[in-house]
């Protein structure tokens, strides 16, 4: 059910979300969070989209908000409840001028009561997360450093800005890496790595934060290199763990498809897909504590970190 509210106030959407449960049966008792999600005008479909496939694990309330700082003073409102919303309950704000002023004051108002709050930028996040108006209601802020434009400087500013409750979805995206490195480190010989190189895409700033973690981790010297774009266009390509018996050698040769190659072993295959924007999010929303290791690898292990090669 989707009921729309033109030209409205925060007070009429709150009272219209109580209406919309009672008439309807759409209960929010259950939901365990509120995701805010400031995004663009054109953007804010993929983002619902994520939430409401996320929501079937974390019941929540989520609410979108698309500000407009040019133009008459204006709140447009959108309540979808049921099908068109998944197991959440979604609201879409639609400020415009003055009404488009104070963030922090349009949500909130429809937060739920005594439920953590948590921030998700699609697209173009704030310089400082923690201080921007959603930011300091926030208990985690999510953020997404492959965006486009792609700017490559975008984790040594959000090294530099991290607070505890920061988090990046570029990250998360290395969940089946860092798991498929550690289970091939946890089986014999156990011998110490000497030297680790990370390959992938010049615009996946993965690359990067998997060679700042391999380097706070392995604490071994890590050269990190960027594929040419006609080789290799998206994420993470190759890494190569030195060993004093040969390399460890885990390899993507498709969208789903892998290759790990070991002294003295046939060569193995691997399934290791790439992570939906769902299972990122999904991810994310499992843990209101704060991603101490994120913060680690975001600050301690990209200064360790060298600057990144350019293969030939």
């Amino acid at each position: 059910m989707i009921v729309d509210l033109p030209d409205t106030t925060v007070s009429t959407i709150a009272r219209s979300l109580v209406k919309v449960r009672e008439d309807g049966g759409a209960v929010a008792l259950g939901r365990v969070l509120t995701l805010v999600i400031p995004t663009s005008h054109g953007l804010e479909e993929d983002a619902i989209e994520a939430a409401n496939d996320a929501s079937r694990e974390h019941p929540m309330r989520v609410i979108v908000l698309i500000s407009h700082p040019e133009g008459e003073s204006r709140l447009d409102a959108q309540i979808r409840v049921g099908g068109d919303a998944g197991a959440s309950e979604v609201v879409v704000l639609r400020a415009a001028g003055a009404a488009a002023s104070n963030e922090e004051s349009l949500v909130t108002g429809l937060l739920l009561p005594d439920a953590p709050v948590v921030a998700w930028w699609p697209d173009h996040p704030p310089a400082v997360p923690r201080e921007s108006p959603i930011g300091r209601i926030a208990q985690r802020r999510i953020t997404d450093a492959s965006t486009t434009p792609y700017d490559a400087e975008r984790l040594s500013e959000l090294g530099a800005v991290y607070s505890p409750g920061d988090t990046d979805l570029a990250w998360t995206r290395l969940t089946r890496w860092r798991e498929q490195l550690a289970a091939e480190l946890d089986q014999p010989p156990y011998l110490p790595v000497t030297a680790v190189e990370v390959v992938g895409s010049g615009s996946s700033p993965s690359t990067g934060l998997l060679a700042a973690w391999l380097r706070l981790k392995l604490d071994v010297p890590v050269t990190w290199r960027f594929a040419p774009r006609e080789k290799w266009e998206h994420g993470i390509q190759r890494v190569v763990l030195t060993r004093a018996n040969g390399d460890i050698v885990v390899e993507r040769i498709g969208e789903v498809d892998a290759v790990l190659r070991q002294p003295g072993q046939p060569e193995h295959d691997l399934v290791l897909p790439r992570r939906t924007l769902r299972e990122c999010l999904a991810e994310e929303l499992r843990r209101l504590d704060p991603d101490v290791l994120y913060g680690r690898v975001i600050t301690e292990g990209w200064e360790l970190l060298g600057p990144p090669l350019v293969e030939e």
